[in-house]
């Protein structure tokens, strides 16, 4: 079935607002302490050590700022794989938001090296570790960034008037969206399967060979989390008509990934015996308790359909569900990890500023792209209900 959708257009408007000066300053104090690291080490700048040689630059830059950048993948899904057309409108701004949060976790992952000028050997044959899961993830997300900047480029060359460009590109694009549908697929497991390798390093309650599997669902699911987020954040800030109908029937996909995801990730804990640790009286327990309160309470909200018509509802929804994905990979990855020997871990101010930084960018981004590109639609509907989000 054909569907019709309003064609997209530069928003235009002002490129210096108080906000963007703002996004501006902290975007100024992250190159100042990339500087510094890049001079006198990650030693000046961060908390890692011998124990804890993954900091939040690779947790959350990296790892949480992949699965947040996963929108564009997500839709892809929807779009082109089970020919969803009516979810078109939504592409572009989720691809546009991938590309920033992609493009920016492969550049953080460079600066958390501790030999950077080193980068080039992970791709040189004579140096690739090939049997490593980290050279999957590093090439898959290398890749995926270009494949990316190719899908998102008929954007550009559509603002520099180059349509025959554009219409050529265009014949061959089905090769790039798949690989944009296989290339995430593949890393964004892979990222749980990292963490398989540490072994009893990783609490019972996330060390498990079904990490691979709950990455990659939590992943799609907080790709649909992103777009409502994005969606409802682009309605108010640039007083738009909220699309309410495409963002509550997205909010249904997304409610029935997360349903699976909560079941496959009780009956994992219940078959391992691992439940017994969340009752410990430490701090793993209660952040596994929140951990799991955030996602049921994102699947709590949406399981009324009268929720899913409501902007407010669905934009709490995502918020749940962004800090319950967010929770998955911080528990994982930091608060669960046990290296022993007395090693203790929490980021420096250096190393908040600067993931606050990249943060910065992409919202800093995103505003001016979207005021010069045509990336969002030129008008749509206004639904009952679509109000909630502009007030």
């Amino acid at each position: 079935m054909a569907h019709a959708h309003p064609a997209p257009a530069p928003l235009g408007g002002k490129y210096i607002t108080p906000l963007t000066l703002n996004l501006a300053i902290l975007i100024a104090i992250a190159g100042v302490i990339l500087i510094s690291r890049l001079i006198f080490g990650l030693g000046a700048v961060t908390h890692i050590s011998d124990g804890y040689s993954w900091g939040i630059w690779i947790v959350y830059d990296v790892m949480v700022g992949s699965a947040f950048a996963c929108g564009g993948y997500a839709v892809a899904l929807l779009v082109y794989l089970f020919n969803k057309g009516e979810y078109h409108p939504l592409v572009r701004p989720a691809l546009l938001g991938s590309l920033f949060g992609y493009t920016l976790a492969g550049a953080s992952v460079i600066v958390d090296l501790g030999r950077y000028w080193n980068t080039w050997h992970i791709f040189t044959p004579g140096w690739a570790q090939v049997n490593s899961v980290m050279f999957e993830v590093a090439v898959c997300i290398t890749l995926y960034v270009i494949v990316m900047w190719i899908e998102f480029s008929p954007v550009f060359l559509e603002k520099l008037g180059m349509r025959d460009i554009k219409r050529r590109l265009g014949r061959w694009m089905f090769l790039f969206i798949a690989l944009g549908v296989l290339l995430p697929s593949m890393h964004q497991s892979s990222l749980g399967s990292m963490l398989v390798v540490f072994g009893t390093q990783i609490s019972p309650l996330w060390q498990t060979l079904m990490l691979p599997v709950l990455y990659l669902m939590t992943a799609i699911a907080v790709g649909y989390a992103v777009v409502i987020f994005e969606a409802t954040m682009a309605s108010t800030g640039f007083k738009r008509p909220y699309e309410l109908g495409l963002i509550s029937r997205l909010s249904k996909v997304m409610w029935g990934f997360m349903v699976v995801y909560l079941a496959v990730r009780v009956v994992d804990l219940l078959w391992r015996g691992a439940l017994v640790e969340a009752f410990q009286p430490n701090l793993v327990a209660l952040m596994f308790w929140i951990e799991m309160a955030v996602f049921v309470l994102a699947v709590v909200l949406l399981a009324r359909p009268a929720h899913r018509r409501r902007p407010d509802k669905l934009f709490l929804a995502a918020v749940f569900m962004m800090a319950g994905a967010l929770l998955l990979r911080l528990n994982a990855a930091l608060i669960g990890y046990r290296p022993g020997n007395g090693w203790e871990y929490f980021p420096s101010f250096t190393e908040i500023m600067f993931s606050v930084g990249i943060v910065a960018i992409e919202i800093l981004g995103y505003i001016v792209l979207v005021r010069w590109l045509p990336v969002l639609p030129t008008s749509l509907p206004r639904v009952e209900g679509a109000s909630v989000a502009a007030k």
